[in-house]
């Protein structure tokens, strides 16, 4: 949702009506997450997408149907379809998708949201998929404030101290109430879409691998900070793909700044005085991910001076060293893809073997 979002707001502005659907629920091997998002617009112009290509033709002629009877409909794809080589999902997973005409009288903060969403500013979107109450109906979400109805005070209530949970923790899902927001009953199903700010990844020693890093950090989608204590090297024409380049310490840029459980840290100095204090203060903190470059060689020394400095074998655990998996990497783009894959293995579990030598869904439901 977030890339296509520039469009949309551009049809919205020009009150041109368009068709959205947008993944609610999937099972087994489906091949996008809740959220993932296709929309058909003016002139038939379709951006995004649901299915990687499996449904999309079917979700375009969905999307205009909306548009033209002004309801939203909910619909479901899977292998089991009659016609599933033509409308359905080859892979054998199922994706339900929630296609719905958005204008500026159906959703009157869409503008609002897709502003704090290019601003990095958290939103939740919560819509109504299915039950007794409007379907398509959205109710936005902010820390600070709300925007839309659902159609009921109760649902709104109880929809939006649920939204503000799954904001915190930048959760997407459908949840179920009554239709006054009774918790006890689950006859409306609400999707939560939840538009947390981008992860950060931090990214220390401004050295080639760094540059190769950050590049493919930036298009995993992280917001990426390259620090280093040298000036001379730690400079945004060296790291374009950095939103910001900070010189300082790393010990103490990383005692400044902020860091969450999707936060993900890169150490690449491999210089005992600047990745010691760094590792002491990252392993003690929020991450997602703490990896360190160097040496089995210099891993050993640097473990017995984190021993020294007092680290629990708990705390000493969460510490990926030698950083990435084994590919046989040689290059900085290469050993960039390394630590990139093993970000990904353990963000969702893979076990980083290869595809041929496993069994079993591709893409497991959570």
């Amino acid at each position: 949702m977030r890339e296509i979002l520039p469009t949309l707001s551009e049809w919205y502005a020009a009150r041109v009506p368009f068709g959205l659907a947008t993944v609610v629920a999937v099972s087994r091997s489906a091949p996008r997450d809740p959220g993932a998002a296709m929309a058909v617009g003016p002139g038939d112009e379709a951006v995004g997408s649901v299915s990687g290509g499996c449904v999309e033709g079917a979700v375009f002629e969905l999307a205009k149907e909306v548009v033209e009877s002004g309801e939203a409909r909910l619909e479901t794809f899977g292998y089991s379809d009659e016609d599933a080589f033509a409308v359905g999902l080859t892979c054998g997973g199922e994706i339900t998708l929630l296609v719905r005409p958005v204008t500026a009288e159906t959703d009157p903060g869409f503008a609002a949201v897709a502003e704090s969403v290019a601003a990095g500013r958290p939103v939740t979107v919560a819509t109504v998929t299915d039950g007794p109450a409007t379907v398509g109906a959205t109710l936005a979400v902010w820390p600070d404030e709300v925007s839309g109805t659902l159609g009921s005070t109760g649902l709104d209530v109880a929809v939006t101290a649920d939204a503000r949970g799954e904001l915190a923790l930048g959760a997407t899902g459908l949840r179920h109430y009554g239709p006054h927001g009774e918790r006890r009953e689950d006859t409306v199903t609400v999707f939560l879409h939840s538009f947390a700010p981008p992860p950060r990844m931090l990214v220390f020693g401004a050295i080639d691998y760094a540059a190769a890093v950050a590049r493919i950090g930036s298009f995993l989608g992280y917001r990426v900070t390259v620090c280093d204590a040298r000036p001379v090297f730690a400079t945004p024409k060296r790291f374009p793909d950095a939103v910001e380049v900070v010189v300082d310490w790393p010990h103490r840029y990383l005692r400044s700044t902020e860091t969450d459980e999707r936060t993900v840290v890169c150490v690449l100095t491999h210089d005992p005085k600047f990745d010691v204090p760094l590792l002491e203060e990252a392993l003690r903190r929020p991450a997602a991910y703490i990896g360190a470059m160097g040496s089995r060689r210099t891993h050993d020394e640097r473990m017995k001076r984190l021993v020294e400095a007092g680290l629990t074998e708990a705390e000493l655990a969460r510490l990926r060293s030698p950083v990435g998996l084994d590919l046989g990497a040689r290059t900085p783009e290469e050993v960039a893809v390394s630590v990139a894959a093993e970000i990904v293995a353990l963000r969702w579990g893979g076990s980083g073997a290869p595809l041929t030598a496993t069994g079993g869904a591709i893409h497991p439901s959570p």
